[in-house]
């Protein structure tokens, strides 16, 4: 194998579809790295946080490749624990963001229960063009991963299999993952499935993060014929802007706005919670919001 395919560095922030010819089933690899990194941002969210919304990275980029459209997918969990809100956007085009609203102390070992307290996962399917459909998942599984396995079996009644693993690679925050499924077209044998499925589970931590696809693939898979596809690049993207966050401040009472201009010096600053960008406000910038 070359040096190339050795680089541990050379699929990061990708995702690759594969496909076994003689089995008919598909896959997905994927690992996200600096887009991971630029992801948290300036965020300090607890390690348990940070992890599951590695997990929910991870789970919304596969899902965004299994899209047959233009659109985004947002996986969001809602709860009345500590954790009061983890959300994940990603779009077809593999952009992705996340962000957590805490309500409470999350200490490092808190389960995902222990996390959300009574909750749902709600996945929200957004096409560019036609109507966007919603499915509600319990969370009455251990992680996020079984949840969506159950999700796949009763949404789309198609033998999935998720595996998703966070934690470190070379002291950088990483999550990475793989996607199994059976094809729609009714072709393919739950043998096939499950026997790939086998040997999908050997996969290690250290493998996932350290190991081109590639190569990984070739280990896990060197008896079965693969055609594995170009892979997607993965980038953090926001979407915000000073026009979007005027319209928010505009939706202030003209008082409100008056009062808080007094409060800080004659200049509101409005934050984007998903990346820290600041936008500021004065009394002249408000008026010409105002007047347009």
């Amino acid at each position: 194998m070359t040096d190339y395919l050795k680089d541990p560095h050379k699929d990061n922030d990708k995702l690759y579809r594969y496909l076994f010819q003689n089995r008919a089933v598909r896959g997905e690899w994927v690992r996200i790295n600096q887009s991971f990194i630029d992801t948290l941002n300036t965020h300090h969210y607890p390690k348990a946080v940070q992890n599951l919304l590695g997990e929910m990275l991870v789970a919304t980029t596969l899902l965004t490749a299994t899209l047959k459209f233009n659109g985004n997918i947002t996986v969001q969990i809602q709860g009345d624990g500590p954790l009061k809100l983890a959300l994940v956007n990603g779009s077809d085009s593999q952009q992705i963001r996340a962000l957590a609203r805490l309500q409470g102390e999350i200490s490092d070992k808190m389960s995902l229960q222990q996390m959300i307290g009574k909750g749902v996962l709600v996945i929200t399917i957004a096409p560019n063009e036609g109507e966007r459909y919603q499915g509600v998942v319990a969370l009455d599984k251990p992680t996020i991963t079984e949840c969506l396995e159950d999700y796949f079996m009763r949404s789309e009644q198609l033998q999935t299999q998720l595996i998703i693993h966070t934690g470190e690679f070379e002291g950088n925050p990483v999550a990475a993952g793989m996607l199994l499924q059976i094809m729609p077209d009714g072709q393919g044998s739950p043998e096939d499935f499950e026997h790939l499925a086998t040997l999908t589970t050997t996969v290690k931590p250290e493998e996932i993060f350290g190991l081109s696809a590639e190569e990984m693939l070739y280990r896990l898979y060197h008896e079965e014929s693969v055609e594995v596809y170009p892979a997607q690049p993965i980038a953090f993207h926001c979407g915000c802007s000073a026009e979007r966050s005027g319209s928010a401040l505009m939706l202030i009472s003209e008082a409100e706005i008056d009062e808080i201009l007094a409060e800080h010096n004659g200049s509101i600053d409005m934050q984007c919670e998903c990346c820290g960008t600041h936008y500021f406000f004065n009394k002249e910038k408000i008026a010409q919001l105002k007047a347009q």
